[in-house]
């Protein structure tokens, strides 16, 4: 995108010369913005004027206080912070007589144009002599700066009706442009996501100059409430259950700054790209967007940032306190992570062949590759985490790790896996789904042929079966016996294997399983209908079996995901688990419980949630010091108030803002996907989804309090806010045309 600022003064005709240009390359298919900074603009005041344009379409609605190049309507104007936010390298065009050289001292690192647009204007008889209008001449020459064709110039001004002298001073101002090629000196290359040089002051400001001098009444006196700032909490920060400051990377996300978005990632998720491929996104379900055009896609940008993002993540200190985790999960890795970056010597423990926990055994590759965990990983040991694999920890294993760690952590999830009586004992005919997910991704299992029932309604009931399909299985069905509004696997998850061709039998409870004589499958599973009575302790209506309604399905293998429970036979007998809470009675070390064994959530981001958590208890227990609970971005604007309110969408100005439906990122048809574990997702290809968030409760800079400002007495002085409350009636027009909920009306 490329955005211009006029400088110049009432009468000049800048506002037009922002129109001529926006309309050129309108005209070339361009998506183009033109628009002033109306509140003053008489004749000989300094006025400014905008314009911006790209080959995508504009959604940012700002001022431009960082633009790429400036254009000088009067060169009086020339020194008075015209250059404030000038891009490197940018031109500045100048209405003067004068060569583009005699400006390259004043202004060194930018390129100069000059052309006399005065002298055009009043020879072609635009304007009058003592106020010539120049815009149509200065259009000519920003043609040939930025190197637009003169006929694309041309047709601008026919397509705004200008004729005669404007398209001859156009035409001859086009030939007559000087400029020079290059900077005097080169300006230093800003690093990899760096946030821009803040703009300080705006030149010239709307108070300072274009409107002439402040009255001398201080009108502030008359007013009986004042504007102020706060700062509210967006919902999907509140229930981000990993504690994400999910607005914070969303907003570094639509500047295009991915490495500054994953900077804020990592200060509370090792995990960003696979809690982007695998979290159920509660963020989303609460969204203020739903209420408008759909929510923002949170889980795929999240994901864009931790692919594609640069970030070296270094210990904050060293310790001497050492700190054992059992359980290489998302929970361990998470709180292995944490210690590691506050400094402390961390050893994990990981019963498998490999860590990752169910991240790698239970998850199949066509959601999370094994490529990505790894690259995931090597963050976590590059902090200095020593994994040990093959290593199982029992009851005793438990005390000597105690007696050789300041600190131990237990994360070994939920291991104790529910079954259901199906009367055939331990054949090959059931098997868990955990088991079937672990031996399918090692390769050690094929279906095919096979009737696969999966008993289940949870997201490795759905794995499970998207996995039996890719295995070669004839058909794929998935019994459960509630309905599917009370199925607790994600919500995409259902809708792709129903795209995939499983099929459901919901309100579904099986009872028992025989062998089959003759017919071509092994056994038939005998089911009972069901229906549904009243909440259980879950809050899903509780299934209630309907009499006389038994029948039977066919098929030669069924996979149980009946959820499972925590296996507390690690720990002393007695011992009651909390989370954040020591384990009375093991020994002096203390000893916590983290993740799903400790809360039973089920999900990764909430493992890593409870995981950074327990990592901050501990910091403060051992070190002494206490840490926030989540870590959000540092505002790069200040609010006066700082409250825990979660702003919901009927405290929003929704009308005010531009309808987009969002972006759903690229997938494998269902045809493609049905024969293969490669991965579904490719991701979204750029960030602009991220430029939908509505930044909820948070100012995220849009001006439009500064622009409606009728007394001009806000002021945005680089990334602040400024009221001047010796002049503020307390109109309250920044409080209506504040669109995010920041600005509120206090009683004096």
């Amino acid at each position: 995108m490329t955005e211009i600022r006029i400088h110049g003064r009432g009468g000049q005709g800048g506002v037009t010369l922002a129109k001529i240009i926006a309309t050129a390359r309108f005209l070339g298919g361009d998506s183009v913005q033109a628009f002033g900074l109306y509140a003053a603009e008489r004749s000989g005041a300094p006025v400014q004027a905008f314009c911006r344009f790209d080959d995508k379409p504009i959604t940012n609605r700002n001022l431009i206080y960082e633009p790429d190049h400036v254009i000088v309507l009067d060169p009086t104007l020339v020194g008075s912070g015209i250059d404030q936010g000038l891009a490197p390298g940018g031109y500045i065009l100048i209405n003067t007589p004068e060569p583009p050289e005699k400006f390259a001292e004043t202004f060194p690192r930018q390129r100069i144009a000059t052309v006399d647009a005065t002298a055009i204007a009043r020879d072609h008889g635009l304007g009058t002599r003592s106020v010539p209008i120049v815009n149509t001449a200065l259009a000519g020459a920003v043609g040939a700066m930025l190197g637009i064709p003169l006929d694309r110039i041309l047709a601008a001004l026919d397509h705004l009706g200008f004729g005669g002298g404007n398209v001859d001073a156009a035409r001859e101002a086009f030939e007559k442009l000087r400029k020079t090629d290059a900077p005097r000196e080169a300006a230093p290359a800003a690093p990899r996501g760096a946030r821009p040089v803040p703009v300080t002051p705006r030149a010239p400001s709307l108070v300072e100059g274009a409107g002439g001098e402040l009255p001398r009444i201080k009108t502030g006196t008359w007013a009986k409430e004042q504007p102020r700032r706060q700062r509210l909490v967006p919902p999907c920060n509140h229930v981000c259950p990993a504690g994400n400051d999910v607005q914070g990377f969303l907003q570094e996300l639509a500047h295009d700054r991915i490495d500054a978005a994953l900077e804020i990632l990592l200060r509370t998720t090792p995990l960003p790209a696979t809690c982007g491929r695998v979290c159920p996104a509660p963020c989303m379900d609460n969204c203020n967007r739903s209420a408008l055009d759909g929510a923002v896609n949170v889980r795929q940008l999240e994901r864009l940032a931790g692919d594609e993002g640069k970030v070296e993540v270094r210990p904050l200190a060293r310790r001497d306190e050492r700190v054992a985790i059992v359980g290489s999960g998302p929970a361990g890795l998470s709180a292995a992570y944490q210690l590691a970056r506050f400094g402390y010597r961390v050893t994990v423990y990981e019963a498998g062949p490999k860590p990752g926990g169910l991240l790698r055994t239970g998850i199949p590759e066509f959601r999370l590759p094994e490529a990505v965990l790894d690259r995931e990983l090597e963050r976590i040991t590059g902090l200095g985490v020593e994994i040990v694999t093959g290593r199982r920890v029992g009851k005793s294993d438990l005390l000597g790790i105690a007696r050789e760690n300041d600190a131990v952590l237990v994360a070994t999830g939920l291991q104790e896996l529910r079954s259901l009586r199906l009367g055939t004992g331990d054949g090959d005919a059931v098997i868990q789904g955990i088991d079937f997910l672990d031996r399918a991704r090692r390769g050690e299992l094929r279906v095919d042929g096979e009737e696969v029932i999966v008993v289940g309604g949870g997201n490795t009931a759905m794995d499970a079966a998207r996995s039996a399909l890719r295995l070669g299985a004839r058909n794929v069905r998935v019994v459960y016996r509630r309905s599917r509004k009370e199925m607790p696997a994600i919500r995409e998850e259902i809708e792709e294997a129903l795209a995939e061709g499983i099929v459901f039998n919901l309100l579904t409870q099986p009872v028992a399983l025989r062998e089959r004589n003759g017919g071509d499958t092994r056994y038939l599973l005998t089911c009972r209908r069901m229906e549904l009575g009243e909440p259980d302790e879950s809050g899903r209506r509780r299934p209630v079996e309907v009499p006389g309604s038994d029948f039977e399905l066919p098929c030669d293998r069924v996979i149980l995901a009946l959820g499972q429970s925590p296996d507390l036979s690690v720990f002393p007998e007695g011992t009651e688990v909390r989370e954040g809470t020591k384990l009375i009675g093991v020994l002096e070390t203390p000893v916590y419980a983290v993740g799903d064994l400790a809360t039973n959530d089920g999900t990764v981001a909430g493992a890593i949630g409870s995981g950074r958590r327990t990592a901050l208890h501990i910091h403060r227990l051992l070190g002494g010091e206490a840490m926030v609970g989540v870590e959000q971005a540092t505002p790069p604007h200040g609010a006066d108030i700082w409250r825990d309110t979660v702003i919901r969408a009927d405290a929003m100005k929704l009308h005010l803002f531009e309808r987009r439906p969002p972006a759903a990122g690229r997938e494998l048809s269902p045809e493609e996907r049905r024969r293969t574990f490669d991965e579904i997702h490719a991701g979204l290809p750029d960030a602009g989804e991220a430029k939908r968030c509505l930044s909820c409760g948070v100012c995220n800079e849009c001006d439009m309090c500064v622009t409606y400002c009728p007394e001009g007495v806000l002021k945005r002085v680089g990334h602040e806010f400024h009221f001047d409350y010796a002049y503020c009636k307390g109109c309250g027009v920044c409080v209506t045309e504040c669109p995010r909920n920041v600005i509120f009306m206090s009683q004096m």
